[in-house]
């Protein structure tokens, strides 16, 4: 029987001088594909809200919708650790409850813990988080829930010095790891150096300890825009369309279904 990873074997990780790797998953298929290629987290997350289901922002996507996603998700992951982002109105609207709610993503959906982004009640609920034994990810620089402007952050040395603070206050309140988005290289490497839990980048650089990306960016599966920082390695949207092209000549041309593909 395949044994699943534990957080605490990703995270030590950092100290072995291996990189992490994270890539995000919204349904049972694409999770199965993730696992069977050994990626140590997969991460179900808020952005499926812009990737499949077309809204146009993550603040869009709730608690029943996550939920159905990171149940797909995990029901198709036996190694990875499955990570879910908690949604905007989970922690930041419903503070109150957000011990509650992260709950369920571990006894509900299967989950091994959840991620949370930065905002100005952030250090309470990653207490209370962690009071209740959940295990939580940070996320600081851009943060798409609460950003007004999709661009870089931290350039300015004041705003860097306050990413530097925010990722350090994350590790103290007990996170696990913490997501550095859209950050310059220099600062990145600067809070991956300071801090003993490990960092995972997206727009941050090569020198954090792990990347993590969307995966439809990466495999070409979408038809928004892709940020500078995706490394395409695949274009399978095209292959999905030639592919039906062809299926939909078949059909017009009377050569399917064949004889072969017939039950007599």
């Amino acid at each position: 029987m395949v044994q699943r990873q534990t957080i605490s074997e990703v995270v030590s990780k950092k100290q072995r001088g291996e990189r992490i790797v994270m890539l995000t998953a919204y349904d049972y298929p694409m999770a199965v594909l993730l696992d069977r290629a050994g990626v140590d987290i997969v991460l179900v997350g808020d952005s499926l809200a812009n990737v499949a289901l077309g809204l146009e922002s993550t603040t869009q996507i709730g608690m029943e919708g996550m939920l159905h996603h990171a149940k797909a998700v995990v029901r198709g992951v036996d190694q990875a650790i499955v990570i879910a982002d908690m949604p905007f109105e989970a922690y930041q609207v419903d503070r109150q409850n957000a011990v509650f709610h992260a709950r369920r993503f571990l006894f509900e959906a299967g989950c091994q813990g959840i991620k949370v982004e930065w905002f100005s009640g952030c250090l309470e609920v990653v207490g209370d988080l962690r009071a209740a034994s959940i295990p939580v990810m940070g996320h600081v620089g851009l943060t798409p829930q609460t950003a007004t402007d999709m661009k870089v952050q931290g350039r300015e040395e004041a705003q860097a010095k306050k990413i530097l603070s925010q990722a350090r206050a994350l590790e103290a309140a007990g996170c696990f790891a913490v997501v550095l988005e859209c950050i310059p290289q220099d600062l990145a490497h600067q809070v991956t150096e300071s801090l003993n839990i490990p960092t995972i980048g997206i727009g941050a650089g090569p020198h954090c300890d792990g990347q993590v990306l969307v995966t439809n960016d990466m495999l070409g599966l979408n038809d928004r825009k892709v940020p500078k920082f995706v490394r395409q390695y695949g274009n399978l949207g095209q292959i999905i369309v030639e592919t039906v092209r062809k299926y939909k000549d078949d059909v017009g041309q009377g050569l399917f279904p064949a004889d072969s593909e017939t039950f007599h």
